[in-house]
């Protein structure tokens, strides 16, 4: 693998609408960024990715976009965006922008046009077709938020199609003229200055042209948009034009957002000639998911988790760096989700801390997760704003589920609990916002888990964080964490992840009890260092070691 200039770095994610507000609206802004820089450079973050912050109806919070080469007042300026990336500049610091080019929002001018004269110019830049004899759409994709893909143009026989919301019509990469207004977009903003690109949904550019109708998988008589994927390819070859057309002569950083793709493609998206710099590793996130719907999902065990995670690895290990999460503005809070109901603690926010930093890939931090935030207890639909979870609130009642069981089935997996404000302090709203109200609620219990309060406690989740950083970036371990071999160990044990990251030089033994009971393992090695542990102490003797519950401890070895 070669080496490049991001693979020693921290990343975070911030959504800006709930990170900081700084002019007392209720809504997070790019003065609260440039506020904050400070905060994630004391943290050890190194790349800063900032979900949609172009012009937009908000439809989809900003994945909606009708105009990419302005920032859309609820943000603030243009002027500010370019002081955003002098003063990241200015701290060694790098900014990527959220890019979505998989659709634009029903309001850009190109849609605008494409309504007026749908066989014309600009209905190219669109998937715009004839309806069915019988006056039916053109098939019976179903679209990630519900209901068809296919949305009728008034007055004629026509539909234009949406892979998300009818207000985010889908761009046609199979017109080139589509493709080169979309990297002059992309160059103009690398020019400025910016590092590179989250690429969202990219998997999606790529359709099966036969439009053909897939198997029914609900009682709605539609097929799940993203198996029109399995029938689709060649998508490699827009991806990589992209990548030459842009990121390569910028030498910028690209991560894509890549679901359904299969382990033999991975050296095609992420190889040294890869389309992308970095992929999210989204391996652990459909455990459990169900075709029907939300209602019908269940949490994922931990020996899945230590599964899948390791499985991940094994297949990436030799072909480049994935990008570790455990949450991010599209999922839930990772300790709510992979932390067994009724056992997220202090150590066990730490424990799985440890297992994502400390595992080969580039780590994503996402805002809050710092601080161990966690899922909101939503009392009632009203309070959630996302499209997804109202959508699935619905399928849930219409299968039976009383309201109160509809919302308590969708609040575990909403995009809100992700959402909700950044808790930096224990002042009113969380120290995030002078206004009356927030956007979105804030999560009561933000008195006790918040950025002030752990700054000042040494054993706080903040600290151990900033550590696990600080010991990725040591230069006498930096060469093992970051480019070190990943070897699992002890996977027969019962919720036990352990694993080792080897280097020419040294030996390091990452053991996480994924339990809350203490337990003893065989132990023979010889222990250097203890260079992280989230309990008081760590006991060996005899060949054996004691772990207490949740107990995750990084280990110098012989």
């Amino acid at each position: 693998m070669k080496r490049k200039w991001w693979h020693e770095k921290v990343a975070y994610q911030i959504y800006p609408k709930s990170f900081y507000d700084t002019n007392g609206d209720g809504v997070g802004d790019l003065r609260g960024i440039i506020d904050k820089l400070d905060y994630l450079k004391e943290l050890g973050i190194d790349i800063i990715w900032i979900s949609p912050i172009y012009k937009s109806p908000f439809v989809d919070q900003g994945y909606d976009i009708s105009d990419y080469y302005a920032i859309d007042p609820a943000f603030g300026t243009m002027e500010e965006m370019e002081e955003l990336l002098a003063e990241a500049k200015k701290r060694d610091m790098h900014i990527l922008m959220d890019l979505v080019v998989n659709h634009c929002s029903d309001q850009h001018e190109w849609f605008q046009k494409a309504m007026q004269d749908p066989d014309g110019e600009y209905g190219k830049y669109f998937y715009i077709m004839e309806g069915k004899e019988d006056g039916t759409p053109p098939c019976n994709w179903r679209s990630y938020f519900g209901g068809s893909v296919w949305e009728p143009i008034p007055g004629t026989n026509k539909y234009y199609l949406h892979m998300f919301a009818k207000e985010q019509p889908d761009l046609n990469w199979e017109n080139p003229a589509v493709r080169e207004e979309i990297y002059k977009m992309m160059n103009w903003w690398l020019d400025k200055g910016l590092s590179g690109f989250r690429i969202d949904a990219i998997i999606n550019i790529k359709k099966d042209l036969t439009f053909s109708d897939l198997p029914a998988d609900r009682d709605d008589g539609l097929a799940a948009g993203w198996k029109m994927l399995e029938h689709a390819s060649g998508i490699e070859v827009f991806l990589k034009e992209m990548r030459d057309r842009t990121f390569r002569p910028h030498n910028a950083f690209s991560i894509g957002e890549l679901f359904n793709f299969k382990a033999e493609d991975l050296e095609n998206f992420i190889g040294d000639d890869g389309c992308f710099e970095s992929i999210f590793d989204f391996s652990t996130t459909q455990v459990g998911m169900c075709d029907e719907g939300w209602y019908q999902s269940r949490r994922i065990t931990p020996n899945e988790y230590r599964d899948i995670v390791f499985d991940s690895k094994k297949t990436s290990c030799n072909v480049g760096f994935l990008a570790n999460i455990i949450e991010n503005h599209d999922e839930p809070r990772g300790v709510s989700r992979y932390i067994p109901e009724g056992e997220c603690s202090e150590m066990s926010k730490k424990m799985l801390a440890t297992v994502m930093m400390l595992s080969y890939g580039l780590p994503f931090l996402y805002q809050g997760q710092e601080i161990g935030m966690t899922n909101m207890e939503f009392e009632s639909i009203d309070q959630i704003n996302d499209i997804s979870t109202i959508d699935e609130y619905h399928v849930a009642q219409r299968a039976g589920l009383s309201d109160k069981e509809a919302l308590k089935a969708v609040s575990d997996m909403s995009r809100d609990n992700a959402r909700t404000p950044v808790q930096w302090s224990a002042e009113k709203n969380a120290g995030f916002t002078t206004a009356d109200s927030t956007w979105l609620p804030v999560n009561p219990n933000y008195k006790t888990v918040n950025v002030e309060t752990e700054m000042q406690d040494e054993n706080s989740v903040y600290h151990f964080y900033k550590k696990l950083i600080a010991l990725r970036k040591n230069p006498e371990y930096r060469e093992t964490v970051v480019y070190g071999d990943f070897l699992p160990v002890w996977q027969e044990q019962d919720r036990l992840m352990a694993f080792y990251r080897k280097s020419s030089e040294k030996t390091l033994l990452v053991i996480a009890n994924y339990q809350k009971e203490e337990r003893e393992i065989p132990f023979a090695h010889r222990v250097k260092a203890v260079l992280l542990n989230n309990a008081e102490v760590f006991e060996q003797a005899d060949g054996k070691a004691a772990l207490r519950g949740y107990q995750a401890v990084v280990l110098e070895v012989e």
